[in-house]
């Protein structure tokens, strides 16, 4: 299984066409799995080898770099004085020259673990170029299709491109299956030892925003903005916005005509999470009672440098105010940034309130005969 060097050399040209990659790279990826097989068949592992190949005849020549020493142990990697100035009269110890070989043919090894490199890199290669395509995509919302489902992780295909989508960043109870239209937010490129791969996410929060920008035009223009977003994807969602525009109501313009709009997101996300919008206010006061909508508060007590905030409600808000399994507290305090805690207001007792006045002691019933002993009384008092 020798390498036909010219028609490898040929085969470059049509490989970077079809891969879309330019004839440069290709050619660098074959000259470094060449100089892999240089290694293999008259090296060893750790040499520095550098091969270039000429395209038009196809000639293969390698240039081996050996360090000058005075006393050669290893004819490998070692070269002596006296002979490294007839290749370069600048030699010296220490320094280190390349020494041109002619390359003719390589073994049978040599030569698969050279096809084996060449598929590698051009499929890494290829991926990079892909990826450079997606750079200027991270933080929108793509399409794609699930290609397969592995365990908690989604694959999905993006064009040429490949992503995942990791169990972190799924929604909560919604199902996967292969061949499905998605939506998705593209959230990072990471480059691992595996080469770069695109992560996609339906969890977060920013795809939410991105999903009401497709609804709220108005957004577009700034007069209508999202401020915070607290997401328990699946279940439930708080989103504080605002508005520039003196009379714009952000709430209704985010809730649209009989809640035309943010039923499309909710039908995007499954109609199983709630959405709340709710109104944000610089003052920290307010937003946090907006924050836990629908509940009435009372009041909110601050401790700003401990980002802590004490807010009483009536007895019968006190479930609402927290939730079930303490959802809409916890959301409030993801939105607001502050650790909320929720007390209940104690109605107060008549005896403590200063306006009601005293109660007068009743006096007791007197008995039969000494009622009728005053009755005398009062009489003989009035006949005289």
């Amino acid at each position: 299984m020798d390498l036909d060097f010219k028609q490898l050399a040929a085969a470059i040209k049509v490989i970077a066409e079809e891969k879309n990659l330019s004839e440069d790279v290709v050619q660098g990826v074959v000259e470094q799995a060449l100089a892999a097989a240089y290694r293999r068949d008259y090296g060893e592992r750790e040499q520095e080898v550098r091969v270039t190949m000429n395209l038009d005849s196809g000639e293969v020549d390698a240039y081996v770099s050996k360090t000058v020493v005075d006393k050669v142990d290893d004819n490998i990697l070692e070269i002596s004085l006296a002979d490294a100035q007839k290749i370069d009269t600048g030699a010296e110890v220490g320094s280190v020259v390349e020494i041109h070989e002619k390359v003719e043919k390589f073994g049978r090894v040599a030569a698969q673990t050279a096809k084996q490199v060449i598929l590698q890199r051009l499929r890494e290669s290829e991926r990079e170029v892909v990826m450079a395509e997606f750079e200027d995509k991270i933080g929108t919302v793509v399409n794609g299709i699930v290609s397969r489902v592995e365990g908690n992780i989604v694959r999905l295909e993006l064009g040429k491109a490949q992503a995942i989508m990791p169990k972190s960043e799924q929604i909560q109870g919604e199902r996967y299956h292969a061949g499905q239209r998605l939506k998705v937010y593209l959230k990072d490129i990471e480059r691992g030892y595996r080469g770069p791969q695109l992560i996609v996410s339906r969890g977060s929060a920013d795809f939410i925003e991105w999903l009401f920008r497709a609804e709220v035009p108005e957004m577009e223009g700034g007069a209508v903005s999202i401020k915070a977003i607290a997401r328990e994807p699946g279940v439930r969602s708080k989103i504080a916005v605002t508005s520039s525009i003196q009379g714009v109501d952000p709430v209704g313009t985010f809730v649209g005509g009989h809640g035309t709009r943010v039923n499309a997101v909710m039908s995007e996300v499954g109609e199983q999470e709630k959405i709340d919008i709710v109104v944000w206010d610089e003052d920290i006061n307010t937003f946090i009672k907006n924050s836990l909508s629908p509940t009435k508060v009372n009041r909110v007590d601050i401790e700003e440098t401990s980002k802590k905030a004490r807010v009483a409600v009536d007895e019968d808000q006190l479930s609402i105010a927290i939730g079930k399994n303490g959802q809409n507290v916890r959301l409030a305090s993801k939105l607001t940034g502050f650790d909320i805690d929720i007390i209940a207001d104690k109605p107060a007792r008549p005896a403590e309130d200063a306006n009601v006045e005293a109660v007068k002691p009743v006096q007791k019933l007197k008995r039969k005969d000494q009622l009728e002993s005053s009755l005398l009384e009062a009489i003989e008092e009035h006949g005289e």
